[in-house]
């Protein structure tokens, strides 16, 4: 980092992907607990279009929901450019054939969902950039974002994962009667799902075998790669977030959380996490038997270490009546509003919000640039 008084941190949100606004939202948090006195803030957004534009700190903290109707970036702003100078990264404004307003960045918080955000692709500009950032490297972005990279990575780590079939784009174009017949092996209902997808976006339950190619054609809108889960039944979905350690050694875990749905399908979708209307709950702590906590918590710690993982991630998990635990993914840029359960888990665990931010940008200013 250079010699100056606090570090300058960018953070990065918007993006082309279909989770765009809920990007909007989380920079939108962030920015208002981030500790002006420890961390200068500069604003880089990512349009629909792919556009990189300056967005003033003030301006990324007025971002809401209006009417149940998610934020999302104008493309009337100026454009910036992050670009590797003499003394390191810097942000620079682009007017007309000039680039201006030069401002040093020490670290990106790319708080981007989805591809193109959280799957290695922005992770790998910044280490060309020579720019540390926040979370996860490329592999381990790529791995975990990918979820039947991931499901590989753990069934090789002996983790315990669910049944599952894999779809990729030449498969389904060649043989689609073969891939339902290895649907049809498993136990209904299923969950049809975009391989490299978040916020439930895509996914559909499925119950009968029937209706399985109209929800791979579904997923397919979001990603050619699709993932076709057999769904847990009467198990209750228990989280638990995950955090790098300062000193390199071990991760910690928070304490798990629960999500407890009110509908008759008990499916988190889209809707649910972001307008609820009282359709889900979430208990901080989750109300489980403190050997089922450790569990997971130890199973948690496993899951991000398999990956390489690097600063942050929330690990999803199904847990039966008979108390046994399956992970269902790794999220290594998990939802990170105030609300969001990955903050309120390490609250409850004794990290406060924006505590566990400047944790977050220590640990990347911690870490050297390059292969590590």
């Amino acid at each position: 980092m250079r010699n100056t008084d606090i570090p300058t941190v960018a953070i990065v949100f918007g993006g082309d992907s279909s989770e765009h606004q809920i990007s909007c939202l989380t920079a939108a948090s962030v920015a208002r607990a981030i500790d002006p006195q420890q961390f200068r803030v500069v604003g880089i957004g990512i349009t629909r279009t792919g556009r990189w534009v300056h967005v003033p700190v003030e301006e990324i903290r007025d971002l809401k929901v209006v009417d149940k109707v998610l934020p999302e970036l104008s493309e009337n702003r100026p454009e910036a450019i992050l670009h590797r100078g003499a003394e390191g990264a810097e942000l620079v404004l682009r007017d007309g054939d000039r680039l201006i307003d030069p401002r040093p960045v020490d670290v990106a918080l790319a708080l981007l969902h989805g591809p193109f955000g959280e799957d290695g692709t922005i992770q790998g500009l910044f280490e060309m950039a020579g720019v540390r950032y926040v979370g996860s490297g490329v592999a381990a972005s790529a791995i975990g974002m990918d979820k039947h990279l991931m499901k590989l990575v753990f069934e090789a780590q002996g983790l315990p994962i669910g049944p599952y079939v894999a779809i990729s784009p030449r498969e389904w174009a060649a043989d689609p009667a073969a891939t339902l017949d290895a649907v049809a092996s498993l136990h209904f209902p299923v969950y049809v799902k975009p391989a490299r997808g978040g916020s439930s976006m895509g996914i559909t339950r499925v119950e009968r075998l029937e209706d399985v190619e109209a929800a791979i054609e579904t997923a397919r809108e979001f990603d050619p790669k699709v993932l076709v889960e057999q769904g847990f039944i009467d198990c209750r979905e228990i989280e638990c977030g995950v955090l790098g350690a300062l000193d390199g050694g071990l991760a910690e875990a928070s304490v798990p959380a629960e999500i407890r749905m009110h509908t008759e399908d008990g499916f988190y979708d889209f809707e649910a996490k972001y307008l609820p209307d009282e359709q889900v709950s979430l208990d901080v702590p989750a109300d489980i038997l403190p050997e089922i906590a450790d569990r997971v918590r130890e199973l948690a710690v496993r899951a991000f270490h398999a990956l390489d993982g690097e600063g942050l991630a929330r690990v999803d998990f199904f847990v039966s009546r008979t108390g046994d635990v399956s992970i269902n993914e790794i999220n290594t840029m998990p939802g990170f509003t105030a609300l969001s359960m990955f903050p309120r888990m390490w609250e409850h665990s004794g990290l406060a919000y924006p505590e566990l931010i400047a944790r977050l940008i220590h640990l990347a200013l911690n870490r050297p640039l390059g292969l590590r």
